[in-house]
Formats: structure tokens, C-alpha cells, sequence
């Protein structure tokens, strides 16, 4: 019976067994695959490495963004993809069990919150739930301010300000929701990444360690910072938003910078030379 491979350390830190791995930048972009990331996918399926993909997208669901890959080319099962609509979902269900909200966004996150058995409503909900949609009205927010105003906890998915449209950017969750703000004198907690809750519930997920996973994202400001919180090593590829200009403007560093994740397919168990090797168990 072929088992696992099982890491074996010739010097350095903690073996890699698992990574986590944004979506936009680093698998995809403006919907074509990324060199290299379908025979990434590959050696972490070939080599049986646990893996979960994340993304603060919370229109889709999981589902949606499965069948999206796969006309891509990339199979990846909706059960691998992490949205910062089911991280929110998980947060919440821990937090106060089932629950009512009010909840400005799409699929991905009233799926998400369905499947935790809440209540959708305005009527006196225990928390106002706001992510990302196409089309953010104007009534929507004003019950949302008022809500708050009354006393329900505020939640949003994410933090972005700005998204990608077919004009060149649009306001994302992260700005509707300084609006809010403004509104109502509340903060909102954001449960995507940078946040390390979204991390967290990803490891958690597949029964991960920090120590032993890698976080590859292609933006400083939310993948690798939310890697560092979160206790992982880091892989910034350039194959997205960042290039090394951005890199110089943050006071923390990736544990690795490469072009795309193609240069990890032969190193997909020693990606930082740490000096681990691989030896099958076989019965």
C-alpha cells in the first residue's frame, strides 16, 4: 500500500507538508491560467500534499468558482476553495452559534450562511453581514446603517477597497463599508484575509499546521501579511499584482519571491532549500 510521503529533515526549520494559495495572481488572471499553475496543482495532487485555495471573493460560491476553474482547465473541487464568504460564515457560526442577519451580497455568502442554518432578515437581525456585490443599493445600505444604529453587530468579508471592472476598478466590500462608518460610528470586523481568522479556518479545514504550510499570494498587503500573522512561511510570486517596487514599500518580507508558481513544481517539497527530502513508506 503506497502511504504518503513522509518529510525527512536534513537541516533547517520545520518540514513542509501543506500550503494554502490565493486564486487571482496566482492560478489565474483576467481568466486565463497562469504558466505553470496547472502542473502545480499537479505535483501537489501527485505527491499527495495537502492544499486549500482562498480567495476574498464573496460573490461565488465555492461551486461557481470550481465550474469557473475547470472551463479554465484547472481542477480543483469546490471542497479545496476557501471564500472569504465561508470564512465569515465559520467565524460566525462560532461566535454565536445560530443566528439572524441582514445581509448585503450574492450567492457566495447567503449560501454560506444558509448552510450555517441562519435567519435572513431586517428585522431586528443580531448582526448586519455586508460583502461584495455587482450592484451595492441605496436602500440596502441605508437599512444596514440604520440596523447598525440599532444595535446590530457589524460584520464584513473583507477588506478591499477597490475591485476589478470592465471600466478599470470598482468600490469593493472595504469602501461600501467606511460608508457605513460614516454612517453609524462602527468599525466593522473583517474576517478575510489579512486576517489570520482566515487563515486559521483554512488550516483548520484540512487539519493543517502553521509550521508546516506555505502561504503563496501575490500581493503583500493581504496574502503574505496574513501568511506572517498566521505563523506560515510565505512565497510572493510576481505572476499577479506585485512586482519588487511593491515589495520595497512594506517593512516585512516574504520568505520567498518567485516569478509564478511553476518555480515551486520541482521543489514542491523543499521550497525554501531547507534541505528536506522525500522517502515513500510502502506496506
Amino acid at each position: 500500500m503506497h502511504h504518503r510521503p513522509r518529510p525527512r529533515r536534513l537541516c533547517g526549520g520545520a518540514p513542509v507538508i501543506s500550503y494554502l494559495t490565493d486564486m487571482d495572481g496566482v492560478l489565474h488572471r483576467e481568466g486565463e491560467i497562469i504558466p505553470g499553475a496547472k502542473e502545480f496543482i499537479g505535483a501537489l495532487r501527485s505527491e499527495n500534499i495537502d492544499f486549500m485555495v482562498l480567495t476574498n471573493n464573496s460573490i461565488q460560491t465555492p461551486r461557481d468558482l470550481s465550474a469557473r476553474l475547470m472551463r479554465m482547465g484547472l481542477d480543483i473541487e469546490p471542497e479545496r476553495i476557501w471564500t472569504s464568504a465561508t470564512a465569515t460564515a465559520k467565524f460566525l457560526s462560532q461566535q454565536a452559534g445560530e443566528a439572524s442577519a441582514y445581509v448585503i451580497g450574492e450567492a457566495g455568502l447567503t449560501t454560506a450562511l444558509h448552510e450555517i442554518g441562519w435567519i435572513l432578515t431586517d428585522a431586528d437581525p443580531d448582526f448586519v453581514v455586508l460583502g461584495e456585490t455587482r450592484t451595492y443599493s441605496f436602500e440596502a445600505l441605508t437599512t444596514a446603517s440604520n440596523l447598525i444604529r440599532n444595535g446590530s453587530r457589524f460584520i464584513a468579508t473583507n477588506p478591499d477597497l477597490t475591485g476589478p471592472g470592465p471600466a478599470g476598478v470598482v468600490p469593493a466590500t472595504g469602501s461600501v463599508a467606511t460608508m457605513i462608518t460614516a454612517v453609524t460610528g462602527m468599525e466593522p470586523y473583517y474576517v478575510g484575509k489579512p486576517n489570520p481568522v482566515m487563515m486559521r479556518s483554512a488550516l483548520n479545514n484540512i487539519g493543517a499546521h502553521s509550521e508546516n504550510t506555505v502561504m503563496i499570494g501575490d500581493r503583500m498587503d493581504t496574502d503574505v501579511k496574513a501568511g506572517l500573522e498566521a505563523g506560515m512561511r510565505t512565497v510572493l510570486v510576481r505572476s499577479g499584482i506585485a512586482d519588487d517596487s511593491e515589495i520595497a514599500k512594506y517593512p516585512f518580507r516574504p520568505t520567498a519571491v518567485l516569478d509564478s508558481v511553476a518555480g515551486l513544481v520541482e521543489r514542491i517539497w523543499d521550497p525554501f532549500g531547507d534541505g528536506f527530502y522525500t522517502e515513500n513508506d510502502s506496506m
